[in-house]
């Protein structure tokens, strides 16, 4: 039997790289999801056909999670569509590279209220519908601990994520929902492409640094992901597991 059949799942940030992956994997194991997308929508129907047409359900729901009633929005369109809801993925995330000498306040505060806000916002909405044997998988990075650079705020937002995670993995425990992290190592993704980072010298240098010697693809993200949203991981709470191809 597949490992989330009956389930109900939300993928923030879905519409397109890991999110997309994350989506079409929970789908395919068995769960009902919900495609968020901040302004996407093209892509997020995109996701949505690919798992309609493999046999799964799915529907694509606008909203930006650094706002309240939007992350709100997202979780009740989740019951309504579909009756319930068992598994939240925050995977919303913005990524900026800047020099110290070069930090501005907007630079800060796009990342911070996406990575961090957002997260807290979806999963305070996503609470007060999530059961006994819930899920909530908080999407973190390996530039926690590999440091890279001009990634300053990016890593700090991602150091957030990790901290938070803990804190809601204590607090939630009473009601018997789970709360881990993955953390990807650099992953090809369209964001990747578009912050021209894939063919770079830093994806060289990632690489280079990558015991298993290649880029991550989604797919390696989403099956992770998957494990965890399942009762396979059902004494797992508080984890932060690095996906990276062993990048440390």
């Amino acid at each position: 039997m597949s490992k989330l059949a009956g389930k109900v799942a939300v993928v923030t940030g879905a519409s397109k790289g890991i999110g997309a992956g994350i989506a079409k994997a929970l789908a395919r194991e068995g769960a009902a999801v919900v495609v968020n997308y901040a302004s996407g929508r093209a892509g997020a129907d995109a996701v949505v056909a690919a798992i309609v047409s493999a046999g799964g359900r799915a529907v694509a729901v606008q909203g930006d999670v650094s706002k309240a009633p939007e992350a709100q929005g997202l979780v009740e369109a989740a019951v309504q569509q579909f009756g319930r809801l068992d598994v939240l993925v925050n995977n919303s995330g913005i990524y900026e590279f800047a020099a110290i000498e070069d930090l501005t306040e907007d630079h800060y505060r796009r990342q911070f209220d996406v990575n961090v806000l957002g997260l807290l916002l979806t999963t305070q909405a996503a609470a007060r519908h999530l059961g006994e044997g819930g899920s909530i998988v908080n999407i973190s990075s390996a530039i926690t601990h590999v440091h890279t650079p001009t990634a300053a705020v990016y890593a700090g937002t991602k150091g957030a994520v990790n901290a938070i995670s803990g804190v809601l993995a204590n607090e939630l425990a009473p009601r018997k929902i789970r709360v881990n992290v993955v953390s990807p190592g650099f992953v090809v993704t369209e964001g990747t492409h578009t912050a021209g980072v894939v063919g770079s010298d830093m994806e060289a240098g990632l690489v280079a640094q990558t015991p298993l010697g290649r880029a991550g693809q989604p797919d390696d993200i989403a099956g992770v992901v998957a494990f965890l949203a399942s009762d396979d991981a059902r004494w797992l709470t508080g984890e932060v597991i690095t996906a990276s191809g062993g990048i440390r």
